[in-house]
C-alpha cells in the first residue's frame, strides 16, 4: 500500500487559507476593473450612437432634449 502524505498542521492550512483568499480578492478586483472599463466603453458608444443621431437629425442638442422631455410627458401621462 502506498505511504499516505503526512497531515498538514492547522497553522499550514491556515496560511493556504489566507494565502488563496487574497489571491481571490485580488483576482474580484481585477474583474471589476475589468467590468467598470466596459460599462465605460459601452456608455461612450452609446453616446456616440446618440450623437449620430442628433448630427444626421439637424437638430441642436437643446432642440433634441426639448423633444426628449416631450415624449418623456406623454408617455408618464399615458400611463396614468
Amino acid at each position: 500500500m502506498a505511504g499516505r502524505k503526512p497531515k498538514k498542521s492547522i497553522e499550514d492550512r491556515i496560511v493556504e487559507k489566507e494565502d488563496l483568499i487574497s489571491k481571490l480578492q485580488t483576482r474580484i478586483k481585477s474583474e471589476q476593473n475589468e467590468l467598470e472599463a466596459l460599462y465605460s466603453e459601452k456608455k461612450i458608444k452609446d453616446l456616440e450612437c446618440v450623437n449620430d443621431i442628433i448630427v444626421t437629425s439637424g437638430l441642436s442638442p437643446n432642440e433634441v432634449t426639448e423633444a426628449l422631455e416631450s415624449y418623456a410627458r406623454m408617455k408618464e401621462q399615458r400611463v396614468s
